[in-house]
């Protein structure tokens, strides 16, 4: 993980408590280091955000997105591998109101490094261990079939996995569509 401000979205209810029991099931290191959160950017779509942003800046940049987007219910598909990478996640549409979340971070004038992949929204379920073959089955057999609720942002300054500081979190206050 390179070093920058990225923006997640901390699971809440079931799912996070699903996702947190499979995680210490496949990989109790990534359970120890992070809670279950949907990553928005960061990693694929838009690179870490610059660590020269203040909060005063991402507060000014993101209000005015997370003030008219409404809270969300999102389905999640099954888990899958990353491409060449032991990585194993559970994949959201990349499509629909995520998708223009994302897009209107990325046009708010934040300054960011380029993206390594493109837009892939995901919460990661194992990240750390090459799993065996009967264990990587297991893994990608599991289906969580509850939406995931995303009600807030929350922009962490990385500077590893195990380096983090919460920055600020902004809750989605947007009216829902056809409100």
């Amino acid at each position: 993980m390179k070093s920058g401000i990225i923006i997640l979205a901390t699971l809440t209810g079931a799912v996070r408590d699903r996702v947190r029991e499979v995680q210490q099931r496949y990989d109790p290191k990534l359970a120890s280091l992070v809670m279950p959160h949907l990553t928005i950017t960061g990693s694929s779509g838009m690179g870490p955000i610059s660590t020269r942003t203040s909060v005063d800046e991402l507060r000014a940049r993101l209000e005015p997105i997370t003030s008219t987007t409404p809270p969300m219910s999102l389905p999640l598909g099954p888990p899958e591998r990353f491409p060449q990478t032991n990585v194993i996640a559970l994949p959201l549409d990349p499509h629909g109101p995520l998708r223009v979340l994302h897009d209107r971070i990325k046009g708010s004038g934040l300054l960011y490094e380029q993206p390594r992949f493109p837009f892939t929204p995901h919460i990661t379920l194992s990240l750390f261990p090459e799993l065996a073959p009967a264990k990587l089955r297991k893994l990608l057999a599991i289906r969580i079939t509850e939406p995931v609720q995303i009600a807030a942002i929350e922009c962490w300054q990385t500077l590893d996995i195990i380096e983090t500081t919460r920055l600020l979190e902004l809750p989605l206050t947007g009216a829902p569509t056809g409100a």
